[in-house]
């Protein structure tokens, strides 16, 4: 029921916001992250992602900035043990823990093909995120096992969060019509994750790639005025090393430490990720590969990978 209100909460505003910003367009989607997308027997750590999405764009922008878009999300992610021995929480190799999370951001675009994006993230981690309820049902409703062991998932954490990325264009002799490259580093501040991430980004385009403000790459489709090209179909390649900081689904809350089970991180890892974007007039969709190196000093622990399957569309 509660979920249902949630739903309900974030339609309402959705449909307000459209109404007070009076822009020339819209976007709403859904973002879908699953260990599954990428093997049927792959089940482990980040375990299920679900985030729903409205963007729209802003009148307020600087003489530098081509576009600036908003956003908002509500999402939900849910993490779990590879490995479970009941009642033997010793043997956990990650906790159990679920994010519940409102966010509003924005996108700014510039002229040089620099991008500027930060959002803001209000929330909870713990039980108050229903990830328990959600992960039983939906395994029920799939006929696959239910976790008994959420008892020992984090504790309950209030989420302040947020999050800063900023893209510039790299190696500009190597861009042509159908590669490009970015150089992004990425930050997070706040109760629930602190980390920095860095790394290049590329571009391979099947037709010709459409400069970063007009591209879905970012979340740039949506345009005050009518663009030439609408079509967009593309590989893209994003490797990083990762400074992690803190990550309360791992060590519990910072203002307490009644979490039954906790680990260490480690301090800088790998991560990837690489999938293909397409859009077709009104519609973008894309899939992504995901991995992300070994997280926490556990003898068991291992890096994981998972898939992000996002699906959109535009109202003109």
């Amino acid at each position: 029921m509660r979920i249902k209100t949630v739903f309900f909460i974030y339609l309402l505003l959705l449909f307000s916001v459209r109404l007070s910003s009076q822009n020339t367009g819209a976007e709403i989607g859904i973002i879908t992250d699953n260990d599954l997308y990428t093997s049927s027997k792959n089940d482990q750590y980040y375990t299920n992602g679900l985030e729903l999405f409205y963007r729209y764009l802003s009148k307020k922008t600087k003489p530098n900035v081509l576009k600036k878009i908003n956003e908002i999300h509500i999402g939900q992610y849910m993490y779990s043990p590879r490995t479970i021995y009941v009642n033997q929480e010793d043997m956990f190799d990650r906790p159990f823990a679920g994010y519940l999370f409102g966010e509003f951001g924005n996108t700014n675009f510039y002229k040089n093909q620099a991008v500027f994006k930060k959002y803001l993230q209000l929330g909870y981690v713990g039980p108050n995120s229903f990830a328990e309820k959600v992960q039983s049902k939906t395994h029920l409703l799939f006929h696959y096992p239910s976790f008994e062991q959420w008892d020992y998932q984090i504790n309950n954490a209030l989420a302040i969060q947020t999050y800063f990325m900023f893209s510039s264009p790299f190696l500009g002799s190597l861009n042509k019509e159908r590669i490009d490259f970015q150089w992004q580093t990425e930050a997070k501040l706040g109760t629930i994750f602190t980390s920095l991430s860095t790394g290049f980004v590329t571009r391979i385009g099947i037709k010709k790639l459409m400069p970063l403000w007009d591209s879905n790459f970012h979340g740039a489709s949506l345009s005050a005025v009518k663009s030439p090209m609408t079509n967009e179909l593309y590989f893209y390649m994003a490797p990083s090393v990762n400074y992690q900081i803190y990550d309360v689904t791992i060590q519990g809350s910072l203002f307490n430490d009644n979490s039954p089970v906790t680990f260490n991180l480690i301090p800088v890892r790998f991560n990837a990720e690489a999938g293909l974007r397409y859009r077709k007039n009104n519609w973008n969709l894309s899939y992504a590969f995901v991995y992300r190196g070994k997280e926490l000093k556990f003898y068991r622990t291992i890096g994981y990978f998972y898939g992000s399957i996002r699906l959109s569309y535009l109202f003109k």
